[in-house]
């Protein structure tokens, strides 16, 4: 019952969204310009004397893994135990066939599709933007679906039947920007983990638009709003050590034309482990006395923490609108 009605709202609120997006003018900022509000390494002191120490030297640490958007690993190793015999006839026949296969859990190709989709009217543009965020395993970063990517996914899941080929560079470039306010703020508490881990990384990803989060449960039990639109599970490599986001994305209709904006992100480590727990306790002393300009009562430390958790909670107003949902393929 749960599941069904919030299949309906999702899919309600995934077309508003797209529809907003498409008909916004200017769109989102530029990934240069948001690059600008990311955490720099003076947001974190201890990684500044490190880097003074040791002349500017970046961290070499990489994790031995690397995922696609499936969340398959597709490193040597990963792959080599992946790989199986071909059966088919003919390595064309097998290409074809694994273009075609699906993964069962998100419903999307194994095999990027970049060819038009059946109906499509006119030509969209294959090529891809990378984003901001850095890729687990790899000195590169994550890279956004195509427009025609994007608008493949959209026809194979039935969603955005409203949204026609010349909206998706606007569609495509709010989704960009609606995750790279969501990594902003996965920053914004990875920073209190600075000292041991100065870059941490995107290792995977996972979408659950269907799966309400406890946090999401509550603020409907308490009346705070209606359903998320979308949830991803979001796997961040610390250095090693493996922390899991969850995050919930909110359209709020009210909010629109505010300065607020219609869009809500809330990122926040998984109840995984004690020290998730403390760095929730953590984060809302920071951000409660950050608000009153003031550190940490019991630390004195912690204001710049809490002003750029703030200012990160902020990057999803207004301009960063889009639909930050896993219809997209990456």
């Amino acid at each position: 019952m749960i599941g069904d009605k919030a299949g309906e709202l999702q899919a309600a609120a995934a077309a508003a969204l797209l529809a907003a997006a498409a008909n916004a003018t200017g769109g989102g900022p530029s990934l240069a310009e948001q690059q600008q509000h990311q955490l720099s390494p003076s947001a974190c002191p201890v990684l500044e004397q490190q880097q003074q120490q040791q002349g500017g030297a970046k961290d070499s640490y990489r994790h031995p893994h690397i995922y696609n958007v499936y969340g398959q690993r597709i490193d040597a190793e990963g792959a080599a135990k992946a790989a199986a015999p071909s059966t088919s006839s003919s390595s064309l026949a097998a290409a074809v066939g694994r273009a075609q296969l699906v993964d069962p859990r998100n419903r999307m190709p194994l095999e990027p599709n970049q060819e038009p989709c059946p109906g499509q009217r006119r030509p969209l543009d294959t090529s891809r933007e990378a984003s901001t965020i850095p890729k687990g395993g790899t000195t590169s970063t994550w890279v956004y679906p195509s427009p025609q990517m994007f608008f493949n996914a959209l026809r194979r899941k039935g969603k955005g039947g409203d949204v026609e080929e010349k909206q998706m560079e606007s569609v495509v470039r709010a989704h960009n920007a609606m995750n790279e306010a969501t990594w902003r703020r996965v920053e914004a508490w990875e920073a209190l983990h600075c000292d041991s881990c100065p870059n941490p990384t995107l290792l995977r990803f996972l979408g659950r638009p269907h799966d309400l989060s406890p946090l999401a449960r509550a603020r409907i039990w308490l009346g705070d709003g209606a359903e998320p639109f979308d949830r991803h599970d979001w796997t961040v490599d610390r250095c090693g050590e493996e922390v899991r986001y969850v995050i919930d994305f909110y359209h709020h209709e009210g909010r629109s034309g505010t300065p607020q904006g219609p869009f809500e992100i809330v990122a926040r480590p998984a109840l995984d482990s004690a020290g998730a727990l403390v760095d929730r306790a953590r984060m809302a002393v920071y951000v409660a006395f950050a608000r009153l300009g003031l550190p940490c009562p019991v630390t004195g430390s912690g204001g710049d923490l809490g002003q750029k958790a703030l200012e990160a909670m902020g990057a999803a107003a207004g301009g960063d609108g889009g639909a930050g949902s896993q219809a997209a393929a990456r």
